[in-house]
């Protein structure tokens, strides 16, 4: 895929210009996957972390937060028996934490492949391939492991997990293990020329990936980049579009997050420019607040929000599970075949 179509010019694109890309990526969208969005619920299991990336509030130095791990018997009946009727497949998400991977998740996935239908996803961070393999024995079928950014030297200055090139690492081996691998990176980060912005849609292009997102960086609490300014949420949509029209067959996330970059619309303008997956936040209240990527004040995207926006924008959820997606491409040779890519354009 020629990735360096994606051109600064593209990337801050404003008025009838943006409004004409954002229509072109959408329709990319809409002619390989219909009017279709996937409907996936998450959990977050535990917000004990071994790493310190210094856009995280769970970063392991944040020594005021009260860490949690959710217990499996909690999780285990509300997925089972109190989930909405919407969704289709479940995201566990934890920081790094192993531990919990062992006494909450794995006993999780086991449960979840025995009792219900949900397509399993696992959102753990680095671990070794030992944990890899069970959880995939488990049931798990979707890993979503973040390259965070393009650049090595910006990574390393961003205290992201292990090395750059680990990281890499972790994602080929998990793509050529079985699972299908979704990574993504954050726009508008403190010091990210456009070099290094347009550095992530080459290295983007380069992984085995099934798909991608784009987050806006929000400055975390108690982190080293707390006082910096919030990314431009024009540019964070125009990264999705970017993302694609280079690639039409990924699926790619309206993120939360774009609700905190542009509150009240910007959950819908991820969906206009070719965002096909939504995910609804089942983590019990009582810890969800602890739970800190960024902020406390967190916009949660319930059912009724989520189904709410996908209706506002002409769109239905889908009744195929995004591990039924995956597991349908991958036995119909599909995998590695791609679609015509759209030219990457203001034109």
């Amino acid at each position: 895929m020629d990735a360096s179509r994606v051109t600064a010019e593209v990337l801050n694109c404003q008025g009838d210009a943006q409004q004409g890309f954002h229509e072109r990526a959408g329709g990319a969208a809409r002619r390989q996957f219909g009017r279709q969005v996937f409907l996936r619920a998450v959990v977050e299991a535990s917000n004990y972390c071994r790493e310190k990336c210094n856009y995280c509030g769970m970063r392991r130095d944040n020594t005021a937060l009260h860490r949690y791990r959710a217990r499996f018997e909690q999780l285990a009946d509300l997925l089972i028996h109190h989930r909405p009727p919407s969704v289709t497949d479940v995201n566990i998400q934890t920081g790094e934490d192993p531990v919990a991977v062992r006494e909450t998740v794995l006993p999780l996935v086991r449960a979840l492949r025995k009792e219900t239908p949900l397509g399993v996803s696992v959102c753990l961070g680095t671990l070794n391939p030992a944990l890899y393999a069970e959880l995939h024995a488990a049931g798990a079928t979707i890993y979503i492991i973040k390259f965070e950014v393009g650049n090595p030297h910006h990574y390393e200055q961003l205290g992201a997990p292990g090395t750059f090139t680990e990281r890499l690492e972790h994602i080929r081996q998990l793509a050529a293990s079985g699972w299908s691998v979704s990574s993504g990176f954050i726009a508008g980060l403190p010091n990210q020329g456009e070099k290094d912005l347009l550095a992530n849609f080459i290295l983007a292009a380069q992984l085995p990936l099934a798909g991608c997102s784009v987050s806006p960086f929000i400055p975390g609490e108690s982190t080293p980049l707390a006082a910096a300014p919030m990314a431009d949420i024009d540019l964070t949509l125009n990264c999705m579009a970017a993302l694609r029209l280079m690639r039409p067959d990924w699926v790619i996330p309206s993120v939360s997050a774009l609700n905190l970059a542009e509150p009240r619309t910007g959950y819908r303008r991820g969906l206009r420019t070719g965002a096909n997956l939504v995910t609804i936040n089942l983590t019990p209240s009582e810890i969800r607040g602890d739970y800190l990527l960024y902020k406390r004040d967190r916009y949660i995207m319930t059912e009724e929000r989520i189904l709410a926006a996908i209706e506002a924008e002409g769109l239905v959820p889908s009744r195929q599970s995004l591990a039924e997606h995956y597991r349908a491409k991958k036995v119909n040779g599909h995998a590695v075949k791609r679609p015509a890519i759209e030219t990457v354009t203001l034109s």
